[in-house]
């Protein structure tokens, strides 16, 4: 196979990784009652807390009025509480129920994470760093992207 089949190749199986992951954080956050966009802010959340409104909403692009909207759903559903700043009574810091998600989350995940293991295995160190590497540049290319579409 010519080295542009392969590049060719990549790309289709990237964009299918794409949507089979879009796909798949459907249906979890579908069984945790979230739609996909407030079940990734909360992976962001779980990443970052304690977080501010204001910083997700850096963090994800979404406006304001778009993180409000997520936090109500959130915290309707028990996973955040927000609680005023005592600095700063005008920022609101968001509170992650750490054992609901875990309980509720972590499962949903496990056999992913299982599989995957299983999967990386038949990669050696470096094939894994190189893996690796070309996994953060596309992230870096994404974001990127992603800022310069919202501007």
């Amino acid at each position: 196979m010519s080295r542009n089949q392969i590049i060719n190749n990549l790309s289709e199986e990237l964009r299918n990784n794409s949507t089979a992951t879009i796909m798949f954080h459907q249906s979890i956050g579908t069984k945790l009652g979230l739609n996909p966009t407030d079940h990734k802010c909360l992976d962001v959340i779980l990443k970052n807390q304690p977080i501010t409104a204001g910083h997700l909403s850096d963090l994800t692009g979404l406006t304001t009025g778009a993180i409000t909207g997520v936090l109500d759903r959130l915290e309707k559903v028990g996973y955040i509480s927000r609680v005023k700043d005592p600095q700063d009574k005008r920022r609101v810091i968001i509170h992650l129920d750490q054992k609901k998600a875990e309980k509720d989350i972590l499962p949903l995940f496990h056999i992913f994470g299982k599989e995957l293991n299983q999967i990386l295995s038949h990669y050696d160190d470096r094939e894994l760093q190189n893996i690796l590497d070309f996994i953060r540049q596309c992230n870096c290319l994404l974001k990127d992207l992603t800022e310069n579409m919202i501007k």
